[in-house]
């Protein structure tokens, strides 16, 4: 089928003044006013319907006057200016607002000789249904920025670190002066110590406060995927990206503080790459040439010994001595054994008002509890003085907590059992790290029963990475 060309105008341009002249007609006949000015913003002409609206009973008075002088508030003066369109705008007038869009007219040397107005409509409810939305979208916006900020300030505060010891008021002080300067911070100690919790006491009473504090569980991130973690990516940088590209750790905490936990397990070729970017300040997002200059305090955390694995070359020396400069080490629970009572009364404090909402009762330990509380070693710390106290708490029939009642969640013998028979300082060292492992081994199988066997939920319920937990599942031997 061949088309017939032989009806095609030969002049394309009479096709181009037609559409003018049917789009000027259809905007005048169906907008509320139409307004045209010369290059000085005097009204060249004016519809009757608009020129009434404004006072104009026959629109040819309101003809070689200035703009402002006709329609008060219009801004045609300043698209003759600057040449620029005002494509949706809101002209107050002594009645309702109208919306309106201005464009300027140019001649064939692309020079401003004009400009041309339309009012789109004069009641707003015709906009209702766009101006709803789009408040119902800034709304959820605001909320959203909120929440995340919210998200990313300090959770706690040195009042959280519950002790009046002399090993706490130690590590307090350290913290606080900590929080005066701007250096990297070293947080060391065993598992459940609170260092995460020192780190947001730091950030919060540094000058940094107002910013993030974001947060990265190094141990708890595959390898392959902690780079784009740190540093983000481009869009496309590798096979499964975002479309949109991925925003990293470093980016985020701009002008705040990057605490990273569990340094230690960080790979050796990222250590180097996380070390450049603490001397220069600077760095590129995966699969980009985008220079990304970076204001971040850095505050890292380990549980296991870093000049140990510095002399085995599992860590950088240099990065050891960069992130080192002040060294904050976390007591053992069993190192600040006087604090243990302010701690179980402020977590009984925090336990009853979860599992009891409505009861005014407050659990009170019997001084065999207590005792009990006071000699034992608690090689899960602060961690696993909690989740005693929780199980204690939930499985309680009555608010008085005596030692029959957390005899059974805690996993060493009795102080009495314990000082039977003397030990040597080899067995002392072995049964501490058997009990260090048959408490974790028993509280994941708790956290794991308590989900029902499905590891992300047991891994999000007691705070740990999903990567963790499968980690420690393997090494403890647990039976999904």
């Amino acid at each position: 089928m061949h088309n017939d060309w032989t009806h095609v105008p030969v002049d394309y341009s009479d096709v181009l003044r037609r559409a003018m002249d049917s789009l000027f007609k259809t905007f005048e006949n169906f907008s509320e006013g139409t307004f045209i000015v010369d290059k000085d913003a005097r009204v060249v002409w004016i519809n009757k319907r608009y020129a009434a609206r404004f006072g104009f009973s026959d629109p040819q008075e309101a003809i070689g006057r200035d703009c402002e002088a006709v329609i008060p508030n219009s801004l045609m003066r300043e698209v003759v200016t600057t040449g620029k369109p005002i494509l949706l705008d809101l002209l107050e007038t002594d009645r309702e607002p109208l919306v309106v869009t201005r464009l300027p007219l140019k001649d064939d040397y692309g020079q401003t000789v004009g400009a041309i107005g339309f009012a789109l409509f004069d009641e707003m409810k015709a906009l209702t249904p766009l101006f709803s939305h789009y408040s119902r979208v800034q709304q959820e916006l605001i909320a959203t920025r909120q929440s995340l900020a919210q998200a990313r300030r300090a959770k706690y505060t040195f009042a959280s670190f519950v002790g009046t010891s002399a090993a706490s008021l130690d590590v307090k002080r350290q913290a606080r002066r900590a929080a005066q300067v701007d250096s990297p911070v070293l947080l060391s100690g065993e598992t459940g110590t609170g260092k995460e919790l020192l780190a947001h006491a730091i950030h919060g009473a540094s000058t940094r406060a107002a910013r993030p504090l974001v947060t990265v569980n190094v141990a708890a991130i595959p390898d392959t995927l902690l780079e784009v973690e740190f540093f983000g990516a481009a869009a496309g940088a590798y096979t499964g990206a975002d479309r949109k590209g991925r925003v990293g750790k470093f980016e985020l905490a701009d002008g705040g503080t990057l605490f990273l936990d569990e340094i230690g397990d960080m790979p050796l070729v990222l250590q180097g790459k996380l070390l450049r970017v603490l001397q220069e300040k600077e760095f590129e997002p995966l699969g980009s040439n985008r220079i990304v200059r970076t204001d971040v305090r850095i505050i890292a955390a380990t549980s296991a010994d870093l000049p140990a694995l510095v002399a085995s070359g599992r860590f950088r020396a240099d990065l050891f001595y960069r992130l080192n400069v002040l060294s904050i080490h976390a007591p053992p629970l069993r190192e600040r054994a006087g604090d243990i009572e302010a701690l179980v009364y402020a977590m009984l404090e925090e336990l009853s008002a979860d599992a009891r909402p409505r009861h005014a009762g407050q659990f009170v330990l019997h001084d065999d509890a207590r005792r009990q509380l006071a000699a034992y070693s608690w090689p899960g710390n602060v961690r696993e003085l909690r989740n005693v106290l929780e199980r204690a708490v939930m499985l309680s029939d009555s608010e008085h907590i005596d030692a029959r009642a957390l005899g059974a969640f805690m996993g060493a013998a009795s102080p009495q059992d314990a000082s039977a028979a003397p030990v040597s300082e080899e067995a002392d060292a072995t049964s501490y790290a058997q009990a260090m492992a048959g408490f974790e081994k028993r509280f994941l199988s708790d956290a794991l029963r308590a989900s029902g066997g499905r590891v992300a939920e047991a891994a999000q319920r007691i705070g740990i990475g999903r990567a963790t937990m499968y980690k420690k599942i393997v090494a403890l031997d647990i039976e999904v």
